[in-house]
């Protein structure tokens, strides 16, 4: 069923939603990008541009593939007009459950009959989200990972009422995508966000507390169990509102304190200091360096 698909319409064009698209035509599928605003489409088609220039650079796709990868993609700003031949619908938007609902209604009433959904939310239930359509058998989880052309992991996630034949083609299709597909079931942070944002969490609380310093507990944790990145600069790049709204989801969910957020965290987050897309976090981001550097804010604690 998945080499047969179409058309795939991604919503989203952000981050995630220009990975996702970029990664389906390169392996032939034709694909709908649909964003509210134009100006945010035409930047993803550049981000997409550029990332496969770096691809033709290094020899991992020819300059031909390219051309026709890019032909591939079509831009939308309307809703009805970008899924009403769509195979696959991916929705990329921000991870909010309001939202995603409000989409999932839609998708539901102007995607034709046989199209599956699904999300690409990194915390929010599938069931839930299936459960505002009617056709919760096709909606299913398919958690992307950043950067999307480069890392092979998709978490696909099985809501209450999704189908075994639904799931069997959205892991046939991560595998022609050329990702490894690890199936899940719908329990708060499904197993990647469940195991890493509680550990995130903890190394927040242990500078919170002071028990060490920030390169300190990213230097234990990249030389002592050789993760390529630190907790706290991993949180940066993934987001800290992002990680303070898992978190939430996982203590709400659980209803255990254990999944509490920390205070440090919350408050980072109130205050605008969001890691990478804002400029600064617990390190500070200078557009044009790599240098990892500690912010101020805490460079003189001990």
């Amino acid at each position: 069923m998945a080499v047969n698909f179409k058309v795939v319409t991604v919503i989203g064009s952000g981050t995630m939603g220009n990975g996702i698209c970029h990664v389906f035509a390169q392996n032939g599928f034709n694909v709908h990008m649909m964003d509210i605003k134009q100006d945010a489409l035409e930047r993803a088609l550049s981000t997409i541009n550029k990332n496969m220039d770096r691809q033709v650079a290094k020899g991992t796709l020819s300059a031909d593939a390219k051309h026709e990868a890019m032909g591939r993609i079509k831009t939308f700003t309307g809703m009805v007009d970008a899924v009403k031949d769509a195979d696959l619908v991916v929705e990329a938007a921000t991870e909010d459950i309001d939202l995603k609902i409000s989409i999932f209604k839609q998708l539901d009433q102007y995607c034709p009959p046989h199209c599956i959904l699904a999300t690409n939310t990194s915390s929010i239930s599938i069931t839930r989200i299936g459960s505002h359509t009617k056709r919760p058998g096709q909606v299913i989880g398919m958690h992307f990972f950043n950067p999307v052309p480069v890392m092979k992991l998709i978490e696909v996630i099985n809501g209450y009422g999704t189908t075994t034949e639904v799931t069997n083609t959205i892991v046939a299709l991560s595998e022609i995508l050329g990702k490894v597909p690890c199936v899940v079931n719908d329990y708060p942070g499904f197993i990647s966000n469940r195991i890493l944002m509680p550990m995130i969490n903890e190394a927040v609380l242990a500078l919170q507390e002071g028990v060490a310093g920030i390169t300190e507990i990213d230097n234990v944790m990249k030389l002592g169990m050789a993760h390529p990145m630190g907790p706290l600069q991993l949180a940066d790049f993934i987001g800290l509102d992002t990680c303070y709204s898992i978190m939430h989801v996982l203590h709400m969910g659980f209803g255990n304190q254990k999944y509490a957020p920390a205070t440090l965290l919350a408050n980072m987050v109130q205050a605008g200091y969001l890691g990478v897309k804002s400029g600064e976090g617990f390190y500070k981001y200078t557009p044009g360096s790599k240098d990892l550097v500690v912010s101020e804010r805490f460079a003189t604690r001990k």
